[in-house]
């Protein structure tokens, strides 16, 4: 394979994997991942699909986008997650569509656990969150309001060990890029 069909073949895939990258290094020094960084990827993500498929090239970007925000929001809503991951997906699922963007999450998932696991371990806190672990799956399931969910992570948000998400999704995202055989 030639050096322009090496850059040029599924092009959009090798920009969002440099856009995972910067968002990545960003969450992993300031535990945030930008607007000035999500807002355009999602928003031209959006455009390129017009360009790209006319309508039906914008209904597929707006479903991706879609995708990647439902993958997270349920976390953000209950104070799991930040803004910016949840918007990071979203730009993501406006650039490759809703099937890859729903792989990309499941194997972030396993990364971002993973990486929870090991910190936590290495610090010396894996009984303490493996506790507060089943705590969160207990008050999932028994507290139905969204706003007293929040309010109880924002609680014990000071006793836990924050895991900058943009570095699993940058992660998991692109491993399942190469598996995929997209880069």
């Amino acid at each position: 394979m030639d050096w322009q069909t090496l850059l040029t073949e599924h092009w959009q895939v090798k920009l969002v994997s440099a856009l995972l990258i910067w968002a990545a290094w960003i969450d992993g020094k300031q535990l945030r991942v930008p607007n000035w960084l999500t807002y355009p990827m999602v928003f031209s993500g959006l455009i390129y699909g017009a360009y790209a498929g006319g309508w039906d090239g914008l209904g597929h970007s707006a479903v991706g986008m879609c995708v990647g925000l439902a993958c997270l929001l349920p976390l953000y809503a209950v104070g799991g997650m930040g803004a910016g991951d949840v918007k990071l997906m979203a730009g993501m699922g406006a650039w490759v569509g809703s099937t890859v963007t729903w792989h990309a999450f499941c194997v972030s998932v396993v990364v971002g656990a993973l990486m929870a696991v090991c910190m936590a371990a290495y610090r010396g806190k894996l009984g303490h969150h493996y506790r507060n672990f089943w705590m969160i799956a207990y008050e999932w399931l028994s507290v139905k309001d969204p706003r007293k969910l929040a309010a109880i992570a924002a609680e014990r948000k000071p006793t836990m060990l924050l895991l900058p998400y943009g570095i699993p999704i940058c992660i998991g995202s692109i491993g399942y890029f190469l598996y995929a055989g997209l880069m």
